[in-house]
């Protein structure tokens, strides 16, 4: 066994702290990553304080991984020691069932196997994710993490970027099309910089009026500030796609009004309380009203390829992990442009 060291939450209560705990061997094919950086998500509040239930304490968050591989088992092929590498929100599934085998693991029938607060294959081992020294992942479910991005940057991709890359993907967003992101976050800044260099005309809706010149940096073309409903108006009928990353409550139908016929509106945000929909925003232009959950192996690879050849990578403020409370506090309030980021060497 590998003793690592870590940061984790001994209850929903709990403030995160100094944590020590086993990593598996790497057997043959398994690669041992040392964790270089670690993204904080919001899921990782929500998960650590036992906000979606199911909490398994003493918990290690983060499933936004970056580093370099230390050590490879002897049937493995994509990586050799000293390469950079990536694991992102699940390090296994079933593998056998219609979704695993698409390539879709993010929907696996039998549940994917997540970085944190799940179990391993056997149902019984827990996994402890990226607030590590190091993580050892097979080698199918670990991603291969281009050197000529800054790494810190890159750690956010493995969640926010493909939960913003794959519904724009699926759906076809390209040239001329025009594509409206609400919520200027960790999520919606990822979207807009992706949906720019995809083509497409971007307008920003948030709340606040602060964040207009970070949006037309980041590539957006318009920014709506939607405190005022009449900024709305002028916009109906207007929309291919809109891509909705705000996770409080707020008016769908008034987005949805905003679609042309046939547009579709994706939610990636995840208000805890269930959103009213008028059947009218939907029925008088057949509009669609959607969602999206990550992307499976083959297509965070895609993603993560694709952003070193645009040169796309998060906004980041680095902190140490003596920090990472502090962060959670400061993310909670919205203080954070766009994302945190745990220097793993500063364990």
């Amino acid at each position: 066994m590998l003793s690592t060291r870590g940061y984790a939450a001994k209850s929903a209560s709990a403030a995160l702290a100094p944590f020590t705990f086993d990593r598996r061997d790497p057997g043959p094919d398994d690669v041992l990553i040392e964790i270089a950086y670690c993204g904080i998500c919001h899921s990782d509040i929500h998960q650590a304080k036992d906000e979606w239930g199911g909490a398994i304490f003493p918990m290690v968050p983060g499933h936004e991984i970056v580093g370099r591989v230390a050590r490879v088992g002897s049937r493995v092929t994509k990586f050799k020691e000293g390469d950079l590498a990536g694991v992102g929100c699940f390090i296994d599934s079933c593998r056998v069932c219609a979704s695993c085998k698409d390539g879709l693991e993010q929907f696996c029938e039998a549940g994917p196997n997540w970085t944190y607060n799940s179990t391993e294959k056997d149902k019984k081992t827990p996994t402890f994710g990226g607030y590590s020294s190091q993580i050892v992942v097979d080698e199918r479910y670990t991603l291969s993490v281009s050197p000529n991005l800054p790494l810190e940057s890159v750690a956010p991709l493995l969640c926010a970027g493909i939960t913003t890359y794959s519904p724009l993907k699926y759906n076809g967003v390209g040239r001329g099309q025009k594509v409206g992101v609400v919520g200027l976050g960790d999520l919606g800044h990822m979207a807009v910089e992706l949906a720019h260099s995809m083509g497409a005309e971007v307008t920003v809706f948030s709340t606040s009026p602060a964040k207009e010149k970070d949006a037309k940096r980041l590539g957006a073309d318009s920014f709506v500030v939607t405190k005022d409903p009449g900024n709305l108006s002028p916009l109906a009928n207007r929309f291919d796609l809109i891509l909705d990353a705000v996770s409080a409550p707020h008016d769908l139908n008034a987005y949805l009004n905003l679609l042309r016929r046939d547009g579709v509106m994706v939610l990636v945000g995840a208000p805890e309380k269930p959103a009213a929909v008028n059947a009218f925003s939907l029925i008088t232009k057949r509009r669609k009203l959607t969602a999206s959950l990550i992307g499976g192996i083959r297509e965070t690879q895609e993603m993560l390829d694709y952003c070193a050849q645009k040169n796309i990578v998060s906004d980041v403020e680095v902190i140490p992990m003596a920090k990472v409370n502090e962060a959670y506090e400061r993310t909670l309030k919205g203080d954070v442009r766009y994302r945190f980021v745990i220097d793993m060497k500063t364990l």
